[in-house]
């Protein structure tokens, strides 16, 4: 596990020394998120709302980041994560990303190898239509998701097995609907807001999220 977690600081070094696009085009962006539950592919985490921040940086395709989860509660289900991306365009409405995710959950030292999950993913737009891949190395367990914008809103339908089933053999895990809107405070400043409709079939979980971003 510490090569996993070298192998990242390593890749976030990499990118961030990287000068592939003009210097103009970088950027440092920084918000949170707050929602009224933290479901995450079909599986909830911690109870009452979340807070959700989040930090990174931008250079052409390549983004680097840190992002984190806090519930409002006893239970607060802790988790601080980074990550590195890159994305490449396919053509019109279309692209490819890669992302390394170095997931932690603080129930131990932050250098013990037993709080972290290392999972590269694979995420493919096509127009409309979206598809996704991850395999979680240390936990052996595997996620697809597929989804489509129709209109206003979002389906989209996800399965895996480990963590994400009830028996963690592969199933559906994460489908539902999804869609935002921004409500205007002032002709100058408004806040997106989210919603989900979320059912895990494997474990047969039902859940409504909504959240806003600030």
């Amino acid at each position: 596990m510490k090569k996993k977690i070298t192998l990242i600081v390593f890749t976030v070094l990499a990118i961030c020394t990287l000068n592939v696009k003009a210097q103009e085009e970088s950027s440092w962006s920084t918000g949170v998120d707050v929602y009224s539950s933290y479901v995450w592919r079909g599986a909830k985490f911690g109870s009452g709302p979340a807070m959700q921040p989040g930090v990174k940086y931008s250079n052409g395709g390549f983004t680097v980041g840190a992002w984190g989860s806090y519930c409002f509660s006893t239970n607060e289900a802790m988790e601080a994560d980074l990550y590195a991306s890159y994305g490449v365009s396919l053509g019109e409405s279309s692209s490819l990303t890669f992302t390394v995710t170095d997931y932690y959950f603080p129930t131990a030292a932050y250098f013990d190898g037993d709080s972290h999950y290392f999972e590269p993913m694979i995420s493919l737009g096509l127009g409309s239509f979206s598809l996704a891949g991850a395999y979680m190395t240390n936990a052996n367990d595997m996620y697809l998701e597929a989804g489509v914008a129709i209109g206003a809103v979002s389906l989209f339908a996800g399965a895996g097995d480990g963590q994400y089933t009830k028996d963690a053999s592969f199933n559906l895990c994460n489908v539902g609907v999804k869609t935002s809107k921004e409500i205007k405070i002032s002709d100058s400043f408004s806040i997106p807001v989210s919603g989900s409709v979320i059912l895990n079939p494997s474990t047969e979980q039902f859940h409504i999220v909504v959240g806003f971003s600030l």
